[in-house]
């Protein structure tokens, strides 16, 4: 490993544990995610709201088991982070931030299958998600989410290789998302450009933010180049376990990530079974290259 791989690695793990008093928070990695228990999400002091926030930003996914909330619940905890975002497109009937996530033997596109931050072709992606998960495949194995820390993606690249990506942007395409399948009718298409470096606008820790799902270009650079940069960049998570955690799903989990800073993998890999859940994400602000 290069020093400048082992230096980015040892800045997370020789943190200082944090002391919480109104909830307990048990790392899932390392490096990313973690556990939180001690918490009945339908009724949350203030006290351990800010804990949350707390650990939130330290471990970029958190993972919360044993709850049972209603849809209201649902909202009402994710509206304590930020204004809730709207599905895009729009469900033809219900509530129009609660998107249902269904997977069936049925189902044409499954969501999620495939490395990606949700939304990143929008104007101001999202400050996260989270997804209340409440049937998992019969047998229960199958259906794990894998979540990537995009700090350190960017962290443990070489000093030269980050010195490179630190000027340039790239195009995001929400079309990206759909190939080989149909646009949802009603999908308004966002097309954006971000830089491929971001600054973190709570934390001010860098973030390599391209993910093979939305981003099409970069149009700094020639096609070849682009491709080229963009193969290698996205080759970084796959290739590297050492970024990533898995959470396994139980019936009345549900996990909130931080969309700026991790990316996902829902893994299909339960068919012909069906899993089901229910995501509400949260708006975010304007992204500031480092």
């Amino acid at each position: 490993m290069e020093a400048y791989e082992l230096a980015a690695l040892e800045a997370v793990t020789t943190r200082p544990p944090r002391a919480y008093e109104h909830i307990s928070v048990t790392p899932l990695t390392p490096l990313t995610g973690a556990e939180v228990t001690g918490a009945d999400l339908s009724r949350l002091s203030d006290a351990a709201l800010a804990e949350i926030r707390t650990a939130f930003l330290d471990h970029h996914v958190l993972v919360f088991r044993d709850q049972e909330i209603t849809t209201d619940e649902h909202k009402r905890f994710a509206a304590h982070f930020g204004e809730l975002r709207p599905v895009n497109p729009p469900p033809p009937e219900g509530d129009p931030v609660v998107l249902e996530i269904k997977t069936s033997a049925a189902a044409g596109n499954v969501a999620g299958n495939a490395w990606h931050a949700d939304g990143t072709a929008d104007l101001e992606p999202s400050l996260g998600s989270m997804l209340y998960i409440t049937e998992t495949p019969e047998g229960g194995s199958g259906g794990d989410t894998l979540f990537a820390n995009m700090h350190l993606a960017y962290e443990m690249l070489s000093p030269t290789m980050r010195g490179i990506l630190d000027g340039l942007t790239a195009i995001h395409d929400g079309a990206q998302s759909f190939r080989g399948y149909s646009v949802p009718p009603n999908y308004e298409v966002p097309v954006s450009e971000h830089p491929v470096v971001v600054r973190h606008p709570e934390t001010d820790r860098p973030i390599l933010y391209v993910n093979q799902a939305y981003v099409s270009r970069i149009p700094q650079l020639s096609e070849q180049e682009s491709d080229a940069l963009l193969q290698m960049l996205f080759a970084l998570v796959p290739q590297r376990p050492l970024l990533t955690c898995r959470v396994r799903w139980t019936p009345g989990t549900l996990v909130f990530w931080d969309n700026r800073c991790v990316q996902h993998h829902a893994t299909y890999d339960y068919y012909p079974r069906t899993r089901y859940g229910r995501r509400v994400a949260i708006n975010g602000g304007p992204l500031k290259g480092w």
